[in-house]
């Protein structure tokens, strides 16, 4: 099954690895700097609103939503959702997460061409990762029977659909994160000698996106490379 076990370990292992880093960093991070409250005492729910406010935006819901970490912008009902200590916290960590989200809002509204096309990817990469990983393990441990090649081709096509989708997801959530960062400041919601933390929290959560892809693409190389051998076997 795994005829070069040390490249396996490079494109599968080593991703996993480091995918585990960015949810340890990205969590340890957050929970430093949500405690940490900003000079000014404003909320995450008023500094999004500010920044959107201040770009003109103002058709856009802010709602809270339970979980940690669980924030997001649907641009499709215009809704920007903040988890509960980032809705109503004034930490660095919360202003920073709202104001990214506010990012979001921005480029929807400026048509920022890298956010179109993620939205574009979306409805085929739901459907690619609902069957990219039965069809891999199928056809990894069935490789030698008759439908093994045919199942990890579809679920090479599958990992494509959602590497190209993670990859243009990352141009997204870094411009994100330097329009919050540069919004912070302009307005007064957060002084200069206090962006540390935001900017942690922010570039934590950066790396979680990397890891993401990396692992993605590592799976789709590693099955490449099975499918190729195979076929210089046959």
């Amino acid at each position: 099954m795994f005829t070069n076990l040390p490249i396996w370990l490079l494109l599968v292992i080593v991703p996993m690895l480091f995918g585990f880093y960015a949810q340890m960093k990205i969590r340890s991070t957050y929970a430093r700097n949500v405690q940490i409250p900003s000079r000014g005492r404003i909320t995450g729910r008023e500094a999004a609103e500010a920044v959107m406010n201040s770009a003109g935006i103002d058709n856009v819901e802010i709602v809270e939503v339970a979980g940690e970490l669980t924030d997001h912008y649907d641009p499709i009902n215009r809704r920007l959702a903040l988890s509960q200590h980032n809705y109503r916290g004034t930490s660095l960590a919360a202003l920073g997460v709202a104001a990214h989200e506010a990012g979001h809002a921005i480029q929807h509204k400026v048509g920022y061409k890298m956010m179109s096309f993620r939205q574009t990817l979306a409805p085929a990469t739901q459907i690619a990762s609902g069957v990219a990983n039965f069809v891999m393990i199928f056809g990894i441990f069935f490789f030698a029977s008759a439908f093994g090649r045919p199942m990890l081709v579809m679920g090479a096509v599958a990992l494509g659909v959602i590497c190209l989708f993670q990859f243009v997801t990352l141009p997204v959530e870094f411009d994100a994160s330097r329009r919050a960062k540069v919004q912070l400041v302009n307005l007064g919601i957060v002084d200069r000698d206090e962006m540390k933390g935001v900017h942690e929290t922010l570039d934590a959560a950066g790396l979680t996106y990397v890891a993401a892809f990396t692992a993605s693409l590592g799976s789709l190389l590693h099955i490449l490379m099975m499918l190729s051998g195979n076929r210089r076997n046959d």
